[in-house]
Protein backbone atom coordinates (compact mmCIF):
# COMPACT_ATOMS: atom_id res chain seq x y z
CA UNK A 1 0.00 0.00 0.00
CA UNK A 2 1.52 3.21 -1.34
CA UNK A 3 0.09 6.59 0.66
CA UNK A 4 3.39 8.52 0.81
CA UNK A 5 2.23 12.12 -0.13
CA UNK A 6 -1.64 11.75 -0.52
CA UNK A 7 -3.82 13.94 1.13
CA UNK A 8 -6.37 12.58 3.53
CA UNK A 9 -8.99 14.69 5.41
CA UNK A 10 -10.66 12.49 8.55
CA UNK A 11 -12.90 14.81 10.52
CA UNK A 12 -13.35 13.55 13.80
CA UNK A 13 -10.09 12.71 14.45
CA UNK A 14 -9.36 14.47 17.87
CA UNK A 15 -9.83 10.88 19.95
CA UNK A 16 -10.87 7.17 19.57
CA UNK A 17 -11.34 5.98 16.11
CA UNK A 18 -10.30 9.06 14.16
CA UNK A 19 -7.33 9.70 15.82
CA UNK A 20 -6.13 6.23 14.73
CA UNK A 21 -6.76 6.50 11.18
CA UNK A 22 -4.99 9.64 11.23
CA UNK A 23 -2.04 8.48 12.90
CA UNK A 24 -2.42 5.38 10.86
CA UNK A 25 -2.01 7.54 7.83
CA UNK A 26 0.37 9.35 8.78
CA UNK A 27 2.88 6.62 9.16
CA UNK A 28 2.52 5.95 5.56
CA UNK A 29 3.38 8.92 4.52
CA UNK A 30 0.45 10.45 4.25
CA UNK A 31 -0.49 14.44 4.52
CA UNK A 32 -3.06 14.28 7.29
CA UNK A 33 -5.97 16.82 7.82
CA UNK A 34 -7.67 16.69 10.96
CA UNK A 35 -11.34 17.85 10.77
CA UNK A 36 -12.54 18.34 14.14
CA UNK A 37 -14.68 20.42 16.53
CA UNK A 38 -12.34 20.19 19.96
CA UNK A 39 -9.50 22.45 19.31
CA UNK A 40 -7.38 20.61 21.47
CA UNK A 41 -8.13 17.55 20.88
CA UNK A 42 -7.44 18.15 17.01
CA UNK A 43 -4.55 19.91 18.12
CA UNK A 44 -3.05 17.45 20.25
CA UNK A 45 -3.56 15.11 17.12
CA UNK A 46 -1.67 16.89 14.77
CA UNK A 47 0.88 17.25 17.24
CA UNK A 48 1.66 14.14 18.05
CA UNK A 49 1.98 13.49 14.49
CA UNK A 50 4.35 16.08 14.02
CA UNK A 51 6.29 15.17 16.86
CA UNK A 52 6.87 11.76 15.51
CA UNK A 53 7.95 12.73 11.71
CA UNK A 54 4.79 13.32 10.13
CA UNK A 55 2.83 15.43 8.13
CA UNK A 56 -0.41 16.97 9.96
CA UNK A 57 -2.58 19.89 9.99
CA UNK A 58 -5.43 20.56 12.33
CA UNK A 59 -8.65 22.68 11.30
CA UNK A 60 -11.27 23.57 13.31
CA UNK A 61 -14.70 22.52 12.22
CA UNK A 62 -17.87 21.80 13.07
CA UNK A 63 -19.28 19.28 10.67
CA UNK A 64 -22.46 20.34 11.64
CA UNK A 65 -22.05 23.85 10.11
CA UNK A 66 -22.16 23.44 6.07
CA UNK A 67 -20.19 26.81 5.89
CA UNK A 68 -17.29 25.20 8.20
CA UNK A 69 -17.11 22.19 5.81
CA UNK A 70 -16.92 24.42 2.72
CA UNK A 71 -14.24 26.27 4.57
CA UNK A 72 -12.35 23.62 5.68
CA UNK A 73 -12.12 21.66 2.22
CA UNK A 74 -11.74 24.97 0.39
CA UNK A 75 -8.35 25.66 3.04
CA UNK A 76 -7.32 22.38 2.39
CA UNK A 77 -7.28 22.80 -1.48
CA UNK A 78 -5.68 26.35 -0.88
CA UNK A 79 -2.49 24.45 1.07
CA UNK A 80 -2.14 21.35 -1.37
CA UNK A 81 -3.84 21.78 -4.29
CA UNK A 82 -5.53 18.18 -3.86
CA UNK A 83 -7.47 16.08 -2.46
CA UNK A 84 -6.82 12.35 -2.24
CA UNK A 85 -8.65 10.58 0.28
CA UNK A 86 -11.48 11.15 2.95
CA UNK A 87 -12.39 9.44 6.18
CA UNK A 88 -15.96 10.99 7.63
CA UNK A 89 -15.42 9.66 10.70
CA UNK A 90 -17.36 12.47 12.94
CA UNK A 91 -20.07 11.40 15.16
CA UNK A 92 -22.34 11.56 18.07
CA UNK A 93 -24.67 9.14 20.08
CA UNK A 94 -27.34 9.93 22.39
CA UNK A 95 -28.92 6.56 23.75
CA UNK A 96 -32.45 8.65 24.72
CA UNK A 97 -36.22 7.32 25.35
CA UNK A 98 -38.01 8.18 21.96
CA UNK A 99 -41.07 9.29 23.73
CA UNK A 100 -38.35 11.53 25.45
CA UNK A 101 -35.92 12.67 22.40
CA UNK A 102 -36.73 16.14 21.19
CA UNK A 103 -36.24 17.37 17.58
CA UNK A 104 -33.12 19.53 18.21
CA UNK A 105 -31.74 16.87 19.61
CA UNK A 106 -32.78 14.22 16.74
CA UNK A 107 -31.68 16.97 14.24
CA UNK A 108 -28.17 17.08 16.61
CA UNK A 109 -27.85 13.62 15.61
CA UNK A 110 -28.73 13.81 11.95
CA UNK A 111 -26.90 16.94 11.39
CA UNK A 112 -23.01 15.64 12.97
CA UNK A 113 -23.32 12.10 11.74
CA UNK A 114 -25.54 11.69 8.41
CA UNK A 115 -25.69 15.29 6.76
CA UNK A 116 -22.10 16.06 7.58
CA UNK A 117 -20.88 12.62 5.65
CA UNK A 118 -23.19 13.65 2.37
CA UNK A 119 -21.71 17.89 2.32
CA UNK A 120 -17.68 16.78 3.01
CA UNK A 121 -17.91 13.93 0.31
CA UNK A 122 -19.58 16.65 -1.95
CA UNK A 123 -17.35 19.13 -1.27
CA UNK A 124 -14.24 16.85 -1.39
CA UNK A 125 -15.35 15.47 -4.69
CA UNK A 126 -15.23 18.70 -6.18
CA UNK A 127 -11.74 18.74 -6.01
CA UNK A 128 -10.49 14.82 -6.69
CA UNK A 129 -9.66 15.66 -10.51
CA UNK A 130 -7.41 12.42 -10.49
CA UNK A 131 -10.41 10.16 -8.78
CA UNK A 132 -10.14 9.43 -5.21
CA UNK A 133 -11.35 7.40 -2.12
CA UNK A 134 -14.35 8.15 0.49
CA UNK A 135 -15.05 6.19 3.30
CA UNK A 136 -17.54 6.74 5.84
CA UNK A 137 -18.09 5.31 9.47
CA UNK A 138 -20.82 3.40 9.83
CA UNK A 139 -22.02 1.02 12.56
CA UNK A 140 -23.38 -2.25 13.12
CA UNK A 141 -26.43 -0.10 14.80
CA UNK A 142 -27.53 0.57 10.87
CA UNK A 143 -28.24 -3.30 11.08
CA UNK A 144 -29.39 -3.97 14.68
CA UNK A 145 -30.13 -2.35 18.02
CA UNK A 146 -30.36 -1.78 21.72
CA UNK A 147 -33.22 0.46 23.16
CA UNK A 148 -33.22 3.88 23.13
CA UNK A 149 -30.64 4.54 20.31
CA UNK A 150 -33.42 5.46 17.54
CA UNK A 151 -31.02 8.47 15.82
CA UNK A 152 -28.08 7.05 15.80
CA UNK A 153 -29.29 4.34 14.51
CA UNK A 154 -31.31 6.17 11.68
CA UNK A 155 -28.09 7.91 11.07
CA UNK A 156 -25.56 5.28 10.51
CA UNK A 157 -28.49 3.43 8.66
CA UNK A 158 -28.62 6.43 6.02
CA UNK A 159 -24.71 6.59 6.05
CA UNK A 160 -24.98 2.72 4.40
CA UNK A 161 -27.55 3.79 2.40
CA UNK A 162 -25.82 7.38 1.32
CA UNK A 163 -23.23 5.36 0.47
CA UNK A 164 -24.18 3.08 -2.18
CA UNK A 165 -25.90 6.18 -3.95
CA UNK A 166 -22.71 8.33 -3.78
CA UNK A 167 -20.57 4.94 -5.13
CA UNK A 168 -22.87 5.18 -7.84
CA UNK A 169 -23.20 9.35 -8.73
CA UNK A 170 -19.45 9.59 -8.28
CA UNK A 171 -18.32 6.30 -10.33
CA UNK A 172 -17.53 8.63 -13.47
CA UNK A 173 -15.33 10.80 -12.06
CA UNK A 174 -13.55 7.62 -10.62
CA UNK A 175 -14.29 8.10 -6.64
CA UNK A 176 -14.50 4.97 -5.14
CA UNK A 177 -16.82 5.24 -2.00
CA UNK A 178 -17.28 2.59 0.80
CA UNK A 179 -18.15 2.34 4.51
CA UNK A 180 -17.32 0.47 7.48
CA UNK A 181 -19.58 -0.51 10.78
CA UNK A 182 -17.55 -0.67 13.23
CA UNK A 183 -18.94 -2.85 16.29
CA UNK A 184 -17.36 -3.08 19.81
CA UNK A 185 -14.30 -0.74 19.23
CA UNK A 186 -12.76 -0.24 22.93
CA UNK A 187 -11.28 3.10 23.00
CA UNK A 188 -10.11 4.12 26.28
CA UNK A 189 -8.55 1.39 28.68
CA UNK A 190 -8.36 -1.92 26.64
CA UNK A 191 -6.47 -3.50 29.99
CA UNK A 192 -10.26 -3.28 31.88
CA UNK A 193 -12.22 -5.45 30.02
CA UNK A 194 -12.99 -8.42 30.75
CA UNK A 195 -12.90 -11.98 29.96
CA UNK A 196 -16.15 -12.12 29.33
CA UNK A 197 -15.86 -9.32 27.02
CA UNK A 198 -13.66 -10.80 25.19
CA UNK A 199 -15.02 -14.28 24.72
CA UNK A 200 -18.39 -13.29 23.67
CA UNK A 201 -16.72 -12.31 20.50
CA UNK A 202 -16.41 -15.17 17.76
CA UNK A 203 -12.78 -13.09 17.13
CA UNK A 204 -12.28 -13.98 20.93
CA UNK A 205 -11.02 -10.27 21.62
CA UNK A 206 -12.65 -7.03 21.68
CA UNK A 207 -11.91 -4.63 19.01
CA UNK A 208 -9.39 -1.94 18.64
CA UNK A 209 -9.64 1.23 16.62
CA UNK A 210 -5.88 0.31 15.06
CA UNK A 211 -8.77 -2.19 13.42
CA UNK A 212 -10.99 0.36 11.55
CA UNK A 213 -7.71 2.25 10.83
CA UNK A 214 -6.34 -0.62 9.08
CA UNK A 215 -9.87 -0.74 7.21
CA UNK A 216 -9.54 2.46 6.27
CA UNK A 217 -6.05 1.35 4.29
CA UNK A 218 -7.18 -1.49 2.31
CA UNK A 219 -10.24 0.20 1.44
CA UNK A 220 -8.48 3.35 -0.16
CA UNK A 221 -5.74 1.55 -1.70
CA UNK A 222 -5.56 2.44 -5.12
CA UNK A 223 -5.07 -1.70 -5.70
CA UNK A 224 -8.50 -1.95 -3.96
CA UNK A 225 -10.28 -0.03 -7.01
CA UNK A 226 -12.72 -2.72 -7.92
CA UNK A 227 -14.35 -1.92 -4.49
CA UNK A 228 -16.95 0.53 -4.06
CA UNK A 229 -20.21 1.12 -2.89
CA UNK A 230 -19.92 -1.57 0.48
CA UNK A 231 -20.02 -1.97 3.75
CA UNK A 232 -17.97 -3.41 5.89
CA UNK A 233 -18.63 -4.98 8.71
CA UNK A 234 -15.73 -5.17 11.38
CA UNK A 235 -17.19 -6.43 14.92
CA UNK A 236 -15.35 -10.13 15.66
CA UNK A 237 -18.37 -12.10 14.34
CA UNK A 238 -20.82 -10.33 16.57
CA UNK A 239 -23.58 -9.58 14.06
CA UNK A 240 -23.44 -13.00 12.75
CA UNK A 241 -23.89 -14.67 16.01
CA UNK A 242 -26.93 -16.23 17.10
CA UNK A 243 -28.09 -15.45 20.35
CA UNK A 244 -31.43 -16.80 22.62
CA UNK A 245 -31.78 -15.28 25.93
CA UNK A 246 -32.25 -18.47 28.67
Amino acid sequence: MSFSGKVVVVTGAGNGIGKAIAVTFAKKGSKVVIAEIDQAAGQQTANQIIQNGGDALFIETDVRNPEEIENLFSLVKEKFGIIDIVINNAGISRWKDPLELTVEEWDDIIHTNLRSVFLCTREAAKWMQNGGAIVNMASTRALMSEPHSEGYAASKGGIVALTHALAVSLGEKRIRVNAISPGWIETKNYALLSEADHAQHPAQRVGKPEDIARACLYLTDPDNDFITGQNIVIDGGMTVKMIYEE
